[in-house]
Parts: C-alpha cells; sequence; structure tokens
C-alpha cells in the first residue's frame, strides 16, 4: 500500500520541457526488508490533534481529506475552538511509519465530527488496536468514542494530548473521569512532535504485545 497522491518531473529527451509522471515518491516505497504491516487507528473527538499526529509521525507524505468548515456546519457540527479551527476531516487520514526494518504500522486518522463516525466501520475492519487522543478541556468528547471502542473490542491506550492551556490532572483522576480499568495505559503526547507521537504508538504496540501473552 503505497501513497500515489504524488508527482515526480523528470527531463524529456526530446528538449520540450520535463514529463511529469504520477506515482509515488522514491521515499514513500514500502522498504524491501517490511514483512509485517499492522493497522492502528487514531481516534478522538473533533479537534483533539488526530490529523497533527499523523502528520507529525508519518514517515511518507500523508493523505488528508480536510474540508474547510462553513456556515453550513453551525448547529451541526461540534464549534469548540472554531476561531482557530478552519477545517476538519470528513473521511479519514492516513501515514505510514517504520517501527523496525521488518515492522510497519499504517495508520488511520478517524473523524471527529460526530456526524461522520459512520465511516469508523470501515476504518476499525482488521484495526488491531488504536491510541485515543484527549484533550483535558473537553474529556467529556471522549467518552463515546472509549465507548464504541470497548463495544467493538479493539485495544486502545489513552494518549492525552498536551494543548498549552489545558488543564494538568494526575492520571488517576483521568483514568477515574474516563471510568478506565487499571491494565489501560494512559500516557502524555504532544501530538505536533514526531518522538512524542512515535512514543505513544510504541505503548500502544507494548500494550497490544501484553494482550497478546507472547514472551517478551
Amino acid at each position: 500500500m503505497d501513497f500515489k497522491n504524488c508527482e515526480n518531473a523528470v527531463d524529456d529527451p526530446s528538449d520540450e520541457g520535463p514529463v511529469v509522471r504520477h506515482g509515488p515518491r522514491a521515499e514513500d516505497h514500502l522498504p524491501d526488508t517490511a514483512n509485517a504491516a499492522v493497522k492502528i487507528v487514531i481516534v478522538g473527538g473533533f479537534g483533539v490533534g488526530k490529523t497533527t499526529m499523523v502528520r507529525a509521525v508519518s514517515e511518507i507524505r500523508p493523505l488528508t481529506t480536510e474540508e474547510t468548515m462553513t456556515q453550513a456546519g453551525i448547529g451541526v457540527d461540534d464549534d469548540y475552538g472554531s476561531d482557530s479551527k478552519t477545517a476538519t476531516t470528513v473521511a479519514m487520514d492516513f501515514g505510514r511509519i517504520s517501527i523496525t526494518e521488518q515492522l510497519v504500522l499504517y495508520l488511520f486518522g478517524t473523524p471527529g465530527q460526530e456526524r461522520f463516525w459512520f465511516l469508523w466501520n470501515g476504518l476499525f475492519e482488521g484495526a488491531l488496536g488504536a491510541v485515543v487522543l484527549v484533550d483535558t478541556r473537553r474529556l467529556e468528547v471522549s467518552f463515546d468514542v472509549i465507548g464504541r471502542l470497548e463495544e467493538r473490542g479493539v485495544p486502545f491506550v489513552i494518549a492525552v494530548n498536551d494543548f498549552p492551556d489545558a488543564p494538568r490532572y494526575p492520571t488517576v483522576e483521568l483514568r477515574t473521569a474516563l471510568d478506565l480499568p487499571e491494565y489501560v495505559p494512559i500516557v502524555k503526547c504532544d501530538a505536533r512532535r514526531r518522538a512524542s507521537s512515535r512514543d505513544a504508538l510504541m505503548t500502544l504496540l507494548h500494550f497490544l504485545h501484553s494482550l497478546s501473552g507472547a514472551p517478551a
């Protein structure tokens, strides 16, 4: 699964100018050493940073489906942060990251607006696990997201996105507020930072490994 929405220009031997060829860039090709791929979904409410995380951590040019928010969405969409947020994901975000030379993660970011949640059915299909991005300014938008994952039996970890003006709570208080069992990991994350986003993904992989019962 290579990203194909890009162009490469090469010299035309006829000297009539460069020829544009459609296809993946060299750096977007799947490494020859990769022999295992895992599908991971990044979920959360509107504006929690899902698209930001995919963009930050993806080693290929990410595919996004953002559309400009318009007046037609007033009264229908969540307008939290609308003063600064002008676009919203309407289908999915897609990216890829190599964890090792052999293991590759395919990342699918879900739309946050509730009216697009019907798309989650297809995005969850075949997913091994999920990262739930949480904004402590609006913990309530995470309740339905977590509930849907629990109903589907999709293992997940909580990544608390570090917004500058967001309140900080002890992990035990967050666990209680989100009604999470002790075994579900909760980590801090800055979705703008590649290393921090990668750490959240690694937390999920370690959690999935522990659930599998496989020896370390």
